[in-house]
């Protein structure tokens, strides 16, 4: 069976982190999420892949080249306008619509069991099968209303807890007959959601939803992308972490230096060519990117760090994210939901207050208070 990842979607919820890359390259635990796609889908037999692409396309193309790293085939598909989700797929039609075919968003985190979809499908004999997973709060998301023999009847989009008739979301996987195919307008922007699904149920097509167990992220916010990493290093997901196991709960990536005096408490993952200076905190869950300096006395609480960065003498990082390239200065301290993007400079004993996000590039003074736009109007 062929595959198509979806990955042409611009990530807008985690800029500054997207603003040069598209959401499907964004790191959980060091490895791009769509990486976690690609080799779930080669577990379970999926060997040709197609992708569809847009924002940011040089930077998938780059990492994953022919799919042969992976055991599979990769080939893309460029939009330079966005087609939407069903467009994207039907502008493959010549290569999807020979065989029953899957499709997978390349931005959400999972290790759903896709044979056991698949066999599902092919036992109901529907012209599509939408995975549907439980979630708390159904305002958040897509939900689907299925009757007992779990054929899908409806649909509502975010609806409130009080008015939800349905708890299961929209994962974005789908199964589809080629049948499919020939629903979709060519040449123009279609979308599975609001568009051709509700037209399923409108014309009475028998399609159905998939209720699983595993585990689904659709890394849709800044809590989420970091309940991604958290729960692969918590074992949460079953995905690949990089580096080798250093006890329970830490992996150490290739020429890593972890200096005597070094204090870590798991779960931890620290990427290749790290350098890790003595008096050192690392307090998990963490994750830190390859070519990461952190110098003496630093503490990193929680969060994550991106590659190709600095953490200077006694900084603290508090549950947080920072970007590529980041430099974070001595006795700087990044407090609780911050978000610094790329290439940023946090100058040396400066602060950066709660829920604050710095956009790539900028150079914060030191021994600045930089704090949120809602701090800045209760001081007055």
């Amino acid at each position: 069976m062929k595959a198509m990842i979806l990955a042409a979607g611009l990530g807008t919820r985690l800029r500054p982190l997207t603003e040069e890359i598209s959401k499907p390259m964004v790191p959980i635990v060091n490895r791009p999420v769509m990486e976690h796609i690609v080799e779930l889908l080669a577990r379970h037999g999926f060997r040709e892949i197609f992708v569809n692409l847009h924002y940011h396309p040089e930077v998938i193309t780059k990492h994953f080249g022919d799919g042969s790293k992976w055991g599979v085939t990769i080939s893309y598909s460029y939009e330079e306008e966005l087609l939407g989700t069903a467009g994207g797929v039907k502008r493959l039609e010549r290569e999807l619509g020979s065989d029953t075919f899957l499709v997978i968003s390349g931005d959400a985190l999972t290790d759903l069991d896709l044979t056991s979809l698949t066999d599902f499908h092919r036992k109901t004999g529907g012209l599509a099968t939408l995975v549907l997973t439980p979630v708390e709060d159904p305002s958040k998301y897509g939900v689907v209303i299925v009757d007992e023999d779990r054929r899908i009847r409806g649909f509502q989009e975010k609806p409130s807890r009080s008015e939800a008739r349905s708890n299961l979301a929209n994962s974005g996987i789908y199964v589809f007959e080629p049948g499919v195919l020939d629903m979709i307008p060519a040449g123009q922007f279609y979308d599975f959601g609001s568009q051709l699904f509700p037209r399923f149920v409108e014309e009475g097509v028998p399609f159905f939803g998939y209720l699983h167990e595993d585990y689904w992220n659709d890394v849709g916010s800044f809590e989420e992308y970091k309940a991604g990493n958290f729960d692969a290093l918590t074992g949460k997901v079953k995905v690949r972490i990089p580096g080798v196991r250093i006890g329970e709960d830490v992996w150490i990536g290739e020429d890593t230096v972890i200096e005597d005096g070094v204090v870590m408490v798991g779960p931890i993952c620290i990427g290749s060519h790290c350098l890790v200076k003595k008096g050192a905190r690392l307090f998990g869950p963490l994750v830190i990117g390859d070519r990461t300096v952190i110098d003496e006395g630093a503490i990193l609480y929680r969060g994550i760090k991106w590659g190709n960065g600095y953490v200077g003498k006694d900084a603290h990082l508090m549950d947080t994210i920072v970007g590529w390239e980041a430099e974070i200065g001595d006795r700087a301290a990044l407090l609780a939901d911050t978000v610094i993007g790329h290439r940023a400079v946090i100058g040396e004993g400066s602060i950066i207050h709660p829920g604050v996000s710095i956009v790539p590039g900028t150079s914060v003074e030191k021994n600045l208070h930089f704090r949120g736009k809602e701090e800045e109007e209760e001081k007055g």
